[in-house]
């Protein structure tokens, strides 16, 4: 950072990526901050700026010294596992100010002496205690996949064996008879079974009773004309689906193609009418909601149908360091890699990273917005002019 940058960033005020110290807080305090910044998406730390005021306030040389041995001492001893961080001396405006800067972590969750997780609360940050967040924290660091959790009260009685029959064949074309495998095996093998319960995975794919055990795993649509939810024009809504991915998947595709607009060729009464925005589009960013979205979290998707745009809602912001030009791209980071590996044989899906790309060229217009303080994902469409 060059000095007007340093300033223009003081100006802004302290965030969720940067934060402001005179001087460097005690050993433990400064862990705390170094954790926080680890186990959220990183960011930097000003020294020699004071943070009530913003006022500069900059260090001597062998301020400068001290200071830079005590944040690779509380690095390297105070913060478990150790993270690596960087530093610089710039000087403004005749203040020498040191510019710590901490990646986001791989290893999360990262942990101070006593065992306190902390992360991010805006420009402050907060403990972690919650079970299911600690979980997210180890599933960044690909040490824990939310679909491959054992689902308890789930076990293969609960397998549609239809569906699962049909997935068997379509993906090693032969029925589970002639594989000469029982139905347990086959589960286990495939990531669908452990310790006799059914994995989140399994539950998901292939049981009709998905909803009795994790309701909260599907779609909710509503359909209004208005631009936002706040008046009484609502058209459709629907509660969340019951059923497998696939029944769900098929009933959000239902519920878009009633309450989106149809556009008619020809002038023949029997001329065909297609969407108004290609159908393709909702195939990819609805396959992409539910296979990648954070099973984590507990809540649906949802699907809001405005009189000018439709926005789907996912839970869970973009995995680790992966931006939205990154997924555009086609770059991927497996959040649940069991139903990234099943899922082309049951929905359609490609499972190449590619549908977000494919979907941005079908229909530039489509944007993205990946919400990192409310933890989720939004896709909006707009609707022509």
């Amino acid at each position: 950072m060059e000095a007007l940058e340093i300033l223009e960033t003081i100006q802004q005020g302290e965030s969720s990526r940067v934060q402001f110290k005179e001087r460097l807080p005690h050993t433990d305090s400064l862990a705390h901050e170094l954790i926080a910044f680890s186990n959220s998406v990183g960011g930097i730390i000003l020294v020699g700026v004071n943070d009530k005021t913003g006022a500069l306030n900059g260090l001597t040389f062998e301020e400068i010294q001290v200071a830079n041995q005590k944040l690779v001492n509380t690095a390297t001893q105070s913060v478990f596992p150790s993270i690596i961080i960087s530093t610089e001396v710039k000087n403004v405006s005749d203040n020498n100010i040191i510019i710590v800067t901490i990646t986001e972590g791989l290893n999360k969750p990262y942990k101070d002496r006593l065992g306190t997780i902390y992360v991010k609360n805006g420009s402050d940050k907060r403990r972690v205690t919650a079970n299911d967040e600690i979980a997210r924290l180890l599933q960044s660091s690909q040490v824990m996949f939310a679909d491959e959790n054992p689902v308890p009260g789930a076990t293969s009685a609960n397998i549609n064996l239809n569906l699962f029959n049909s997935f068997i064949q379509r993906r090693f074309g032969k029925s589970i008879n002639e594989l000469g495998i029982d139905l347990a095996k086959a589960l286990e093998n495939l990531s669908l079974l452990k310790d006799n319960q059914l994995t989140l995975a399994g539950l998901l794919l292939f049981s009709e009773n998905r909803h009795i055990l994790k309701p909260q795993f599907s779609i909710q649509c509503v359909a209004v004309n208005d631009i936002n939810l706040n008046g009484n024009a609502f058209i459709d809504n629907e509660p969340a689906f019951e059923g497998p991915l696939n029944d769900v998947y098929d009933r959000a595709f239902a519920f878009i193609d009633r309450n989106i607009k149809k556009i008619q060729h020809g002038t023949s009464f029997n001329s065909p009418s297609t969407w108004e925005i290609p159908q393709e589009v909702f195939e990819e960013v609805l396959v992409n909601a539910l296979i990648h979205r954070d099973y984590f979290i507990q809540s649906t998707i949802k699907i809001f149908i405005f009189s000018d745009r439709i926005e789907i809602v996912s839970p869970g912001k973009l995995p680790n360091s992966l931006t939205i030009e990154n997924i555009a791209n086609g770059i991927s980071i497996a959040r649940n890699p069991v139903l990234q590996s099943l899922a082309q044989y049951i929905l359609p899906y490609k499972g190449l990273g590619t549908g977000i790309g494919r979907a941005i060229s079908i229909y530039p217009d489509i944007q993205f917005d990946n919400n990192v303080e409310s933890n989720q994902f939004t896709v909006k469409i707009p609707k022509p002019q």
